[in-house]
């Protein structure tokens, strides 16, 4: 069945491409619903700072994967692939085509492609960094002698990631490297799948970025981030990880000067977007799409 999708960095208009196209398909009588590949527009409350959709829109077309969670709540990559292919199955249930939306480069990847990420348990860690924390050459050894494959691709210093290797070994009985086949491969778990890849030219991209985040911050960012730091519990880590919250807390609390805030969320949402895009230029079924080709694209296509 088919699956459609919008990706692309930061502020490069994916949401007003996914808009039309939700809109178009559906006055053509092929219902469109829209699943966030997102890792903050989960979160209550996290509204200003994320650009999430607006209720009227929301209400317009379905959206899903959008506060699903409190923002104390801990979200791994593993439960938010379950969530988005839970989303999709129950969309193609109704007869309808899901329409996937996002910019992170690592969930976008963990939805669409069968890969498979560990589990992790504190305990076995901690016993493993006991063990081997004094002796970095001999934890590789044991690397090297249990998952030759895994000891290929890491660093021989890097003794965290040699732990998690063992760690995974330990917990699975399976070599951490049999979780890494999966990332070389493009096939994807969904054999009709159409992607609109948004690029727009460097400097476009910058402008767009700055005039974003001025509006977040006239949106109302600080009165946000006040409100979330009054909630009963503090942020969990993912949720801490969205770009423009700490920042607001450093000017709440005096450490930033507020009319520099703009500025210094900007700096830092351009070097996320330069991520983003290394990553979806990566996969070959990512290739540079205009606003408007990308709704044509997506709307003429048949289910």
């Amino acid at each position: 069945m088919t699956v459609l999708a919008v990706v692309g960095p930061t502020a490069s208009g994916k949401s007003e491409v996914a808009l039309r196209v939700a809109r178009e398909r559906r006055a053509a009588g092929r219902p469109t619903e829209i699943v966030a590949v997102d890792a903050f527009t989960v979160y209550r409350g996290m509204d200003v700072g994320t650009a999430k959709p607006s209720p009227e829109e929301r209400a317009e077309v379905p959206h899903h994967l959008i506060d699903v969670l409190d923002p104390w709540d801990e979200l791994t990559v593993a439960e938010f692939q379950d969530l988005a292919r839970t989303a999709i199955a129950a969309i193609q249930d109704r007869g309808a085509t899901p329409l996937l939306v996002g910019g992170s480069g690592l969930y976008w990847r963990a939805v669409i492609d069968d890969l498979r990420f560990p589990p992790t348990d504190p305990k076995v860690r901690g016993r493993l960094e006991q063990r081997w924390g004094d002796d970095p050459d001999g934890a590789y050894r044991e690397l090297v002698g249990r998952d030759p494959a895994a000891a290929e691709r890491i660093d021989p210093a890097n003794l965290r990631r040699t732990i998690r290797a063992l760690e995974v070994i330990e917990l699975t009985g399976e070599g951490f490297s049999t979780f890494d086949d999966a990332w070389d491969r493009y096939d994807g778990r969904y054999p009709d799948l159409h992607v609109a890849y948004l690029e727009p030219p460097h400097d476009a991209l910058r402008d767009r970025i700055a005039v974003r985040t001025a509006r977040m911050v006239e949106g109302g960012l600080l009165s946000e981030a006040a409100a979330l730091r009054a909630l009963p519990h503090p942020l969990s880590r993912t949720a801490q990880q969205a770009i423009g919250y700490a920042e607001a807390f450093q000017a709440l609390d005096g450490e930033l000067d507020r009319s520099e805030l703009v500025d210094v969320i900007a700096r830092r949402t351009w070097r996320y977007a330069r991520r983003q895009r290394s990553w979806f230029r990566a996969d070959p079924r990512c290739e540079p799409t205009e606003l408007d080709d990308a709704v044509a694209q997506l709307v003429e296509l048949t289910d």
